[in-house]
């Protein structure tokens, strides 16, 4: 399986992490080693795995990741390098001029890498490296995706963010719109995608502005009714009036008249959303768009696929 991830720009210089100035100012602040497999969170709040971590996520020795960051910054690095640099970009933006952070504590020295580098070695590794251990670094892949690994050092560490990101505020303030507008006796689309939006959220995978899936999922399956004269079966179609938050672009047409359905066909639409959406790959081709449209990173759609998938 291969990903098609857009390269970054060939001249683009690999940047810092952050102000060098203040590089010796970061300390360990919380870290747990069993057996020589390190991970810890930094003074900052940057989650971080050492070599020897990454190296068992990947079902290899920690030497080929010393490797990747001693060629990290060559004239020619190896293709390794340029990939796991590549699938990096495509994730955060941003190609650090190292991937490990120095942190010295006393005497003793920490290279920490970022769960966001980590990331990106799973990934080519899980992916593309088809070396030995590729179903493990597969298998660890898929449940650590998103913010996984950074909830998992967190845990193992003990860590506590003093911030967290209100990452689901843009889902519950839809669903309070929404959640007493369908007619009794009726379902409504967006309520019945909840599961998969969670299932994304927990996959460090959000709705936003430019991400609105039910829109998507609502017209195909209005499609699929019409194509199999549904309403013969379980009776006519409604309307109720549904409203996006304020700071949508289409809360400018605030109320719009959606479409629901009789609670009679909720099987069916499971069945539909299941197995035709997801399974037949409109999900995967409605994404892909979103990505060409540079609405969503092209990694989502992988990742995406994988939550949605990984119970099958």
């Amino acid at each position: 399986m291969s990903l098609k991830i857009a390269k970054f720009p060939p001249n683009r210089r690999s940047q810092p992490y952050r102000d060098e100035t203040k590089q010796n100012d970061l300390f360990v602040e919380a870290e747990v080693n069993r057996d020589g497999v390190g991970m810890g969170v930094l003074s900052d709040g940057t989650p971080y795995l050492n070599q020897r971590a990454i190296g068992d996520l990947c079902g290899l020795r920690n030497k080929y990741i010393g490797l990747i960051s001693a060629d990290w910054d060559s004239d020619k690095p190896t293709k390794e390098v340029v990939r796991v640099k590549e699938l990096l970009f495509e994730a955060t933006g941003n190609i650090p001029s190292e991937p490990h952070i120095e942190v010295w504590q006393g005497r003793k020295r920490h290279l920490a890498y970022p769960d966001t580098v980590c990331l990106a070695i799973l990934e080519y590794f899980a992916f593309e490296a088809e070396r030995a251990g590729a179903d493990l670094a597969l298998r660890n892949y898929r449940k650590l995706a998103g913010h996984g690994l950074k909830r998992l050092i967190y845990a193992q560490t003990g860590y506590v963010q003093r911030e967290v990101e209100d990452v689901w505020k843009i889902f519950r303030d839809r669903v309070s719109l929404t959640f007493d507008s369908v007619p009794a006796g009726y379902f409504g689309v967006f309520q019945e995608l909840a599961p998969m939006i969670v299932s994304l959220g927990e996959a460090g995978l959000h709705i936003d502005e430019a991400f609105v899936p039910d829109i998507s999922v609502g017209r195909a399956w209005s499609t699929h009714w019409e194509k199999c004269g549904l309403s013969a079966k379980y009776g006519n179609r409604a309307t109720y009036p549904h409203n996006f938050p304020s700071y949508f672009p289409q809360a400018a047409s605030n109320p719009q008249l959606a479409r629901c359905y009789p609670e009679d066909a909720l099987g069916e639409f499971r069945r539909w959303f299941r197995q035709d959406y997801i399974g037949d790959g409109k999900f995967r081709n409605y994404i892909s768009q979103k990505a060409a449209q540079k609405k969503l990173p092209n990694n989502y759609v992988e990742r995406a696929v994988i939550a949605l998938t990984k119970g099958d």
